[in-house]
């Protein structure tokens, strides 16, 4: 049994901040994969900490007081000693099963050629993988995708929390793709390719992004072509079709996938040069959320130095709905404070 297995099911009671000029609320904390999970008292989760990033402030006393990473203004205090000292545990047996040079190679290319073996007899790679994708539920790929952004955070910084910002990011969402949309949209410090969605419908933004945009459409443009470009090529199955088929079998019979693959995984992410979706899939995004493209286009130029030739704007000269108010652009633009 792992650490993770055996502490499955505890939670307790904390109080969490989300930044430092906002009231400590009574929230309830239990374990995801990888990831501490701090929700409301209806069982909704309010945000996910990667438990490799998370760092206690106050060693040794209680209530204990932690922090998603480094930087991170967010705090959980937790004066359940069984919790603290579960996530001590579980903090301890994850950095043992950190991925190390050329062993979780090594150790991929062994399950890959054994669960190749096994399933030739009964199932062709491309079956297995569409299989798996079907039956994977929304809730594990948000779990997995706030796995990967745990992992990310190491590089990209701490997410920005701010609750302003946080309500602006929400209505924007909702703007873009419809009030039911279980889009989330999230601003890190730094991510090179700008803008990446990854599984369980996350947009991951990097702040200087929105520092560089002097129209709120130009963000609204990236935000549309990442999820594009995620409709286009499902993320959960470009991390399978990188891990190889033992993983994408222990998915589909376990519902797990190891933490060494969400970690490897997230930094190829976060090192991947920024790609475009195809000119049918975007104009069809932006047609669908009513926005022009041209201030998408020169922010792209502006941020990358490349300007696809996605063809002449559907919209051009109509009138569009406004993306957002100018005092929740502000807010989002000031979510980091950096």
């Amino acid at each position: 049994m792992t650490a993770l297995e055996k502490y499955e099911r505890l939670e307790c009671d904390g109080l969490w901040r989300a930044d430092k000029d906002t009231q400590r609320r009574d929230v309830v904390v239990s374990f995801g994969n990888a990831t501490l999970v701090i929700a409301d008292g209806t069982g909704r989760p309010l945000t996910h900490w990667s438990l490799p990033a998370l760092e206690r402030q106050n060693p040794g006393e209680i209530p204990a007081i932690y922090t998603p990473g480094e930087d991170a203004e967010e705090t959980i205090e937790i004066a359940d000693t069984l919790m603290i000292d579960a996530i001590n545990a579980i903090q301890k047996a994850l950095e043992k099963a950190r991925p190390k040079p050329g062993k979780l190679r090594l150790f991929m290319t062994l399950a890959t050629v054994a669960a190749a073996t096994a399933l030739a007899f009964f199932w062709l790679p491309g079956a297995l993988s569409r299989q798996t994708l079907a039956v994977v539920p929304a809730a594990k790929r948000m779990e997995i995708g706030a796995t990967l952004l745990g992992y990310m955070q190491e590089t990209t910084g701490a997410r920005c929390n701010e609750p302003h910002a946080n309500m602006a990011a929400a209505t924007l969402a909702k703007r873009l793709f419809g009030n039911n949309t279980q889009t989330q949209i999230i601003v890190v410090p730094h991510l090179e390719q700008g803008a990446v969605a990854i599984p369980g419908q996350l947009i991951v933004i990097d702040y200087r992004l929105l520092q560089q945009a002097d129209d709120p459409a130009a963000i609204a443009g990236f935000i549309v072509a990442s999820r594009s470009s995620m409709q286009q090529n499902d993320p959960l199955e470009t991390l399978l079709h990188s891990a190889g088929l033992g993983v994408t079998f222990k998915l589909l019979t376990t519902g797990e996938i190891p933490a060494p693959v969400l970690a490897e995984n997230a930094q190829s992410i976060v090192n991947a040069p920024a790609t475009v979706a195809d000119a049918d899939a975007i104009q069809t995004g932006f047609v669908n959320a009513q926005i022009p493209l041209a201030p998408y286009l020169t922010l792209l130029d502006q941020a990358t130095g490349n300007m696809p030739d996605i063809g002449p704007d559907a919209l051009e000269g109509q009138t569009l709905p406004a993306i957002m108010t100018d005092s929740a652009w502000v807010s989002l633009q000031n979510i980091c404070n950096i």
